[in-house]
């Protein structure tokens, strides 16, 4: 099971950009998309108490990173030994 999970949709471009830039820094990661699995979608809602506001949300070891953040993203990245500095 992958530490990085991307929840998203297929019309949102930062979703979009952040997974090409996971792939650019050999980062795996399960994307989900959350207008097509309502499983996802359930998910994410439990992640974030419910409070839905956009995508992505990116969940990292224990991070859950609104947004395409870079520096959050690579500081739990880093933190959870899944890049270096």
């Amino acid at each position: 099971m992958s530490k990085v999970t991307v929840y998203s949709t297929t019309w949102c471009a930062f979703c979009n950009t952040e997974k090409q830039w996971l792939d650019k820094l050999g980062v795996e990661y399960a994307a989900k998309d959350i207008e097509e699995d309502k499983a996802a979608y359930d998910e994410l809602m439990e992640k974030i108490g419910g409070e839905f506001k956009g995508v992505p949300v990116t969940s990292i070891g224990d991070d859950v990173i609104l947004g395409f953040d870079r520096p959050k993203l690579q500081e739990a990245l880093k933190k959870n030994g899944l890049i270096k500095d």
